[in-house]
């Protein structure tokens, strides 16, 4: 009576997301039975007695003739087949029960022993596994699928977002099914189509968005609304509705990277499978059992509304856990010889690691299929030559000619949608003239047509006159940047922008995302090669490249400011004209000189490469003459360089005084090209000249005195260390200001953070001694006093004050022995006493030396203000760096979304890390930009990606010219290092990235730049180089052993 119904051990799979080998589940089927024999039906009747009514995801329902005994997976097959779908494993087929929930069908059942009423019941085509990157969706019909279930979800309201992403995707489906703007006929369309309920609100959007995606072919409208549902927290979630132990509503769900609780629709937990031991039910009770970690609870429970509920929602977790955490299909369980006991209930399909390698190894050829929606007629993009290889479907392995499986099913067709469309024959021949990629067409067997697509989309990219070539370099590398010259035109910039198509940019397919896929990665390494053995190979030429790339990286952020914050303020008129001009007088001259700058050294460089005639190419293989030029050019800057600290200080003011200004800002956090914080991007100008001071001392010191170059770069560096030396007092007090006002933000509790006099020490994880045991808290050191918070369960993603203790009178002792806890020590306050926990003693030591600096300043001074500012320690100013990223996940950018993004804060927090001054005083020195070649640890190619190390974090970009990183990994806690032999990494210049069981490798094209990356990433993540700036010369030597 009392015992759990049903279990399922969530086996471990350290190193990889998709699991290792080993230990790979257990499956229903019975020892020496495979899926074809387990489909057939059990009696041996071939009676059709059963219709079946299957909804597909484009609307058309389709009647199926079946046996009455016929299994599941059976029926799935004959689906899959009827729509000739490769990438099968990713979708399932869903019915409404008696209780109307949803519920998947069950490929190892009967079909009647599931669906009570089948002859009445309605099933449906969906999409049941999302996986978190659309370019892991191999193949383009899979992703017009996919595409399909998302418009399904919003119309039904699953997914929700704001009226902004709403119109952005309907813009894009618009695009798909309706070809380029048209008012009238965009106005038509959305009469007779229901995207959204209510969608008349949000039309105007709609058609404004639709305006930009002039020339974009169907499936590159497609892949973009599935990235940008993606980025979605609602994406591919199914609520199941529950309720704690307290009995407060919530809703739970499961995704890829495990179980997830919200409360309404925001989510307020995760459960990593990586935590996760075992999940169970017990009547209407869902256990999940945790690996004990800390002082928490290692078994929560949830109550459901029935039991079947409980079960249904036990199952989903069982299967997404296989297909994304497991590498190898469930193995038989032996058969019980007297009974068993609990449901027996596990995954029975592919996992989705079968799935892709099987995709990468088979090669299929892309077949065409029909999009039945689809009224684009004409095509000026030859996409189809650039989509991934295709996979056989799985089901391909079940047509045996014994298994129902194989037998011809009659189907018969009709829309269910009110406006008629005209359906092709299923396997009709194709004319010529169907092999456009915008042509609607049916999908036919790959054996009547892959040659003559192959052969015609061969032949088309190797004429330079024919149509399709054309249009293909025509293509920009990125078709987001589209939008950014419509928004960049009126704005009176003169800005130029170019794209350069180069040969890996032509390589590269706009539906694949290179971040988190590996599809296509290798084909690049040859290319790479041969540029490699022609470009030159002196230190200073590569040193000369960092300058270029790193300044590319800082144009960019200028026109975050100069260009899309201009534009959102402008268009909401948020912005008082006095601040407007205060703001962009001061920046705008120095963009502007930038853009001229950068031109210089990308003609230099390209001289240098010997890409041109030159007669002399020896007289342009320096920098040093460009460098000299430019820096007694930037001192006329100066001025407005040091009217950047009023600047920051007004705009801070302004937004705390005008609520519509502080709404734009916030918004404007919240988009994609604002990858850090808004007020981040306006110390930029002044951590510039920090780098160059850096670049222009390492050319020196590579230069003999007698090189032709030293000279001009010796006078270039005295030139950039004057300005520095005016601006470095400025710099250290925009640097705590802009944190000041940051974690102002970021807790909740106080009110005047940014008082004058008040400096920023350090913030991190520590663990406090409470009633309950040791408690997990943030705490954040002051000049004048110590707050430690925790970050609760909230939807503003804020941390909470729960300690405020002035450091006047303050006493800090080491406790360890006292308390009996390792790296313990006591703070006692004139208020109270609290025992806190380090991780390590590297972490206690360098808070207690901090906390004792801190008090013994707190005496010493009289004042206030400039207490940390003074000559004795400018050198441990803090450098704010704050991410807008999630620490374990690509960042999240929601467009209305009313939740902060996560910040270094919220990194310290999951990490267990702390940062002090030095560390970001280290950090702003170590930034760097430039290309590389990523490879996952499991994964078998290379990724050519644009690559930016700045505040603690590699930001992921397709090409130097995007607007906006694809992804992003904070670094901290991560240990760097050259690979092992056990790694299996042949090549040269590899440096290995590692925290847990997460490790990427990075390929660098020289030694030089191999050397600057490994040094930058040491120097900013590792805890003992980031202490030992702490410490006295003395000490350092006996501190490291």
């Amino acid at each position: 009576m009392g015992e759990i119904e049903g279990t399922y051990r969530v086996l471990q799979t350290p190193g990889s997301r998709l699991g290792v080998q080993k230990n790979s589940g257990v499956s229903t089927l019975e020892p020496g039975q495979n899926l074809s024999t387990a489909m057939s039906s059990p009696a041996k009747t071939h009676e059709k007695d059963l219709q079946v009514k299957i909804k597909m995801l484009d609307n058309t329902v389709e009647v199926l003739d079946i046996e009455s005994k016929y299994y599941g997976q059976a029926l799935l097959t004959e689906v899959y087949k009827h729509l000739n779908l490769n990438e099968s494993d990713y979708f399932g087929i869903e019915f409404q029960n008696i209780q109307s929930y949803w519920i998947w069908l069950e490929p190892m059942k009967p079909v009647i022993k599931q669906v009570r009423r089948p002859k009445t019941t309605m099933l449906r085509l969906a999409v049941k596994f999302f996986p978190p990157d659309p370019g892991q969706l191999q193949e383009e019909y899979t992703r017009y699928l996919f595409a399909l279930q998302i418009k399904r979800d919003l119309a039904e309201e699953r997914l929700t977002c704001s009226d902004n992403t709403a119109a952005l995707l309907i813009s894009h489906l618009l695009q798909s099914e309706i070809g380029d703007f048209d008012e009238s006929e965009d106005r038509e369309h959305l009469k007779t189509n229901q995207y959204l309920p209510n969608q008349e609100r949000i039309q105007g959007k709609i058609l404004e968005f639709h305006r930009k995606h002039v020339g974009q072919t169907p499936a590159e409208s497609d892949f973009q609304v599935l990235e940008i549902a993606r980025k979605l927290e609602m994406y591919g979630i199914r609520f199941h509705l529950a309720s704690d132990r307290e009995g407060t509503k919530i809703n739970l769900a499961v995704s890829h990277m495990g179980v997830l609780v919200f409360q309404g629709n925001t989510k307020i937990n995760t459960f990593n499978w990586s935590k996760v031991r075992k999940l169970s039910f017990k009547r209407k009770r869902f256990l999940i059992k945790l690996h004990p970690e800390g002082p928490y609870q290692d078994t929560l429970e949830f109550l459901l509304g029935s039991r079947d509920e409980c079960k249904n929602f036990w199952k989903i977790c069982v299967e997404y856990h296989t297909f994304f955490r497991l590498f190898d299909q469930p193995k038989p369980k032996a058969k019980a010889v007297f009974f068993t006991r609990g449901s027996s209930f596990r995954y029975s399909g592919r996992t989705q690691k079968q799935l892709v390698d099987y995709i990468k190894d088979s090669g299929m050829r892309k077949t065409p299929y029909e999009r039945r929606h689809s009224k684009v007629r004409v095509s000026t993009h030859a996409s189809n030559t650039d989509v991934p290889k295709q996979s056989v479907a799985f089901t391909e392995g079940l047509r045996t000619p014994g298994s129902p499986a194989s037998a011809t099913v009659p189907f018969h067709s009709f829309h269910s949608s009110a406006t008629p469309t005209t359906v092709l024959p299923i396997f009709a021949e194709t004319s010529p003239s169907s092999l456009d990629p915008r042509v609607p067409y049916t999908r036919i067997p790959e054996k009547n047509t892959a040659a003559p697509v192959e052969e015609t989309g061969r032949k088309s990219m190797q004429q330079p006159g024919s149509p399709t070539f054309q249009s293909f370099q025509g293509l920009p590398v990125d078709h987001s940047q589209l939008s950014s010259l419509v928004l960049k035109s009126p704005l009176g910039l003169n800005t130029v922008f170019q794209v350069n198509l180069n040969a890996a940019g032509q390589g590269s397919s706009p539906l694949l995302s290179p971040v988190l896929s590996d599809a296509g990665g290798a084909r690049i390494e040859e290319d790479d090669e041969m540029k490699r053995k022609r470009y030159p190979t002196d230190k200073a030429y590569f040193i000369a490249k960092e300058i270029l790339a790193t300044e590319r990286t800082y144009l960019k952020d200028l026109e975050v400011i100069t260009v899309w914050f201009r534009s959102a303020v402008i268009k909401e008129n948020a912005m008082p004209e006095g601040l407007m001009t205060l703001l962009f007088s001061n920046i705008d001259p120095i963009y502007e000189f930038h853009r001229g700058f950068l031109k210089e050294i990308e003609q230099r460089l390209s001289l240098w490469e010997g890409k041109t005639n030159a007669h002399m190419k020896g007289d342009y293989q320096r920098i040093g003459d460009v460098m000299l030029r430019n820096m007694r050019t930037l001192k006329e800057f100066t001025s407005y360089l040091q009217k950047h600290d009023e600047v920051l200080t007004e705009l801070e003011k302004a937004t705390k005084r005008l609520k519509k200004l502080e709404m734009v800002y916030k918004e404007f956090e919240l988009q994609k090209v604002c990858y850090l914080p808004l007020n981040t991007f306006l110390l930029k100008p002044i951590q510039r000249l920090m780098h160059y001071k850096l670049i222009l001392g390492r050319l020196c010191k590579h230069y003999t005195a007698e090189h032709r170059d030293f000279a001009d770069c010796r006078n270039a560096l005295k030139e950039v260390t004057e300005m520095t030396s005016q601006l470095q007092h400025s710099l250290i007090r925009l640097e705590n200001f802009q944190k000041l006002t940051e974690l102002q933000h970021d807790l909740i509790g106080i009110d005047n953070l940014t008082a004058p006099g008040r400096e920023f020490i350090r913030e991190g994880c520590l663990y406090k001694l409470t009633k309950k045991g040791l408690q997990q808290r943030m705490f954040f050191l002051f000049s004048d006093m110590l707050l430690y918070t925790s970050k609760g369960v909230t939807g503003t993603n804020q941390f909470k004050i729960h300690g405020h203790l002035p450091l006047h009178g303050m006493l800090v002792e080491e406790s360890e022995n006292e308390w009996a806890v390792p790296h313990c020590f006591t703070i006692y306050s004139a208020q109270k006493t609290i025992v806190v926990a380090a991780s390590t003693r590297l972490e206690m030591g360098k808070w207690m030396e901090d906390l004792n600096m801190a008090i013994e300043m707190a005496k010493k001074s009289t004042e206030k203000s400039d207490m940390l500012l003074d000559n004795s320690v400018c050198n441990r100013s803090n450098i704010f760096c704050s991410l807008a990223v999630s620490p374990e996940l690509p960042p999240r950018y929601l467009l209305g979304q009313a939740q902060r993004p996560n910040t270094i804060t919220h990194v310290c927090w999951y990490r267990n890390q702390s940062l002090s001054l030095s560390d970001y005083l280290c950090m702003i020195q170590n930034q760097l930009s430039g290309y590389l070649l990523r490879k996952f640890k499991n994964s078998n190619g290379w990724q050519k990606l644009w690559v930016v190390f700045t505040n603690f974090c590699l930001f992921f970009y397709k090409t130097h010219q995007d607007d906006y990183p694809l992804a992003s990994l904070p670094l901290l806690g991560y240990a760097v290092s050259s690979p092992v032999e056990a790694d299996g990494i042949q090549k040269d210049y590899v440096f290995k990235l590692q925290f847990k069981s997460h490790v990427y490798f990075f390929r660098a094209e020289s030694k030089y730049t191999f050397e600057r990356w490994m040094e930058v990433i040491k120097r900013a993540t590792s805890s003992p180089a980031r202490s030992s700036l702490l410490l006295p010369q003395d000490k350092k030597d006996s501190h490291s052993d």
